[in-house]
């Protein structure tokens, strides 16, 4: 922001001295500034014989890079139309048959300076490590350096969205590092120079550093996945980088370890249970029953059903939902850690919320449906005895409906707590 500043600075005394110099004197200080432009950039661009000697080698080998910008052009592509949570890695989705997200989840960013540093970070390595080692190994390594580094944060983050290229530029990292150590071993015009290596350091700093803040720490394990799977790949592939690029049957073979690991990984990871839909059901299964109970209840008092209807409202329809909710919530396999506390709260509310309608059943039948043999009784008693016998029974009634609407309260108190998760 200072260097931002004072070029400002610089730039408004510059255009306050034209405007108070005279003709003669704006040209001869236009000339000045055209000379120190020039200067500048003679200085910034000016290469040292090794350099120059590398560079020319690189466009003798191969003169264009093409998947570098065709990676920059599809990074930033997909940030301007394309859907992160359609695109974006999760495990509940991934693991259960969208393992397309591990590659696609490479090219979606989550912010504009996401996708600004990443392409920072790619670009310049990216111009060189793909003409060194050949279009075809650099496309490889990329990938693979991304799903892996995928897989590794689905195991770090099953219930969050990661999305982002930073794994597989750590890749090309790595793959740049093990291409300069086999250079340093087998000197060759294509040795990468410290020069060069100096020069590509801002924008890897930059890029590093924007991971370390991301992550609030060092790389996380995607990115040095990512790392290490480069250099690997650097092992398997720049292995012949002083005099050829590598082939394809070399990239082929590597290409098939690492998809061998990959799969391997995959089938350690499938079946991620998604929490969030079953909380959703969980949620939506109270408003329908207790809805359908209102309405029942509302038939009840204007005549238009009787009491035991109203009981088997509660019997035949309310209580068996409940009961499979549960059986389907204990089924639940491969529950993340972080929804594990979220599924324990379902069941205990679907727990308490069963036995709570169970004892308003119960208590709706000693009001309404006395044994028989109960009111023949009654009805011999004496008169004291009858009163007596009707208080009790009225408040074993009352204690029975009460104990219903304590344990539903109960109930409505964890659903509460499924509420923020399940409505988002």
């Amino acid at each position: 922001m200072l260097g931002v500043a004072f070029v400002i600075f610089l730039v408004l005394v510059l255009a306050v001295a034209i405007r108070a110099s005279s003709a003669e004197e704006r040209a001869r200080l236009l000339r000045l500034a055209v000379g120190a432009i020039r200067e500048v950039k003679d200085v910034a661009t000016r290469q040292r014989p090794e350099s120059e000697r590398f560079h020319e080698a690189l466009r003798a080998r191969t003169r264009w890079s093409l998947v570098t910008p065709a990676l920059v052009a599809l990074n930033v592509g997909v940030f301007v139309s394309g859907d992160p949570a359609a695109l974006g890695n999760f495990a509940p989705h991934t693991t259960n048959g969208e393992w397309w997200r591990l590659a696609t989840s490479m090219f979606v960013h989550s912010g504009l300076v996401q996708l600004l540093v990443n392409v920072a970070g790619l670009v310049p390595v990216g111009l060189i490590v793909e003409r060194l080692v050949g279009r075809l190994a650099f496309a490889a390594v990329y990938l693979a350096a991304g799903v892996l580094a995928s897989l590794v944060s689905l195991w770090e983050y099953p219930v969050a969205v990661s999305l982002g290229a930073s794994g597989a530029i750590f890749g090309i990292y790595g793959l740049l590092l093990a291409s300069w150590i086999y250079g340093l071993l087998r000197r060759s015009d294509v040795t990468i120079p410290w020069a060069v290596l100096k020069r590509l350091t801002p924008a890897a700093a930059v890029f590093v550093l924007y991971n370390v803040v991301a992550n609030d720490s060092l790389p996380g394990a995607a990115e040095l996945t990512g790392l290490a799977v480069g250099i690997l790949g650097g092992v398997a592939l720049a292995r012949h980088a002083d005099d050829r690029s590598a082939d394809v049957r070399e990239v082929a073979s590597a290409a098939a370890v690492a998809a061998v690991i990959a799969v391997a990984a995959a089938v350690l990871l499938r079946g991620v249970a998604d929490v969030k839909p079953e909380i959703d059901r969980v949620v939506a299964l109270e408003d329908r029953t207790a809805g359908a109970y209102l309405a029942a209840a509302d038939q009840y008092k204007n005549g238009r059903m009787t009491a035991g209807a109203l009981i088997q409202v509660i019997d035949r329809t309310i209580m068996p939902e409940l009961q499979s909710a549960l059986t389907h919530l204990k089924a639940l396999e491969k529950v993340p850690p972080e929804h594990q506390g979220l599924v324990a709260d379902a069941e205990e509310f679907l727990h308490l919320r069963y036995e709570s309608w169970r004892l308003r059943a119960d208590g709706l039948r000693r009001i309404h449906m006395p044994a028989g043999r109960d009111a023949r009784k009654a009805e011999r008693a004496s008169e004291g005895s009858s009163r007596l016998r009707a208080e009790a029974q009225y408040r074993a009634n009352m204690l029975a409906l009460g104990k219903a609407e304590g344990t539903e309260r109960a109930a409505l108190e964890v659903l509460q707590r499924l509420k923020p998760a399940g409505g988002n």
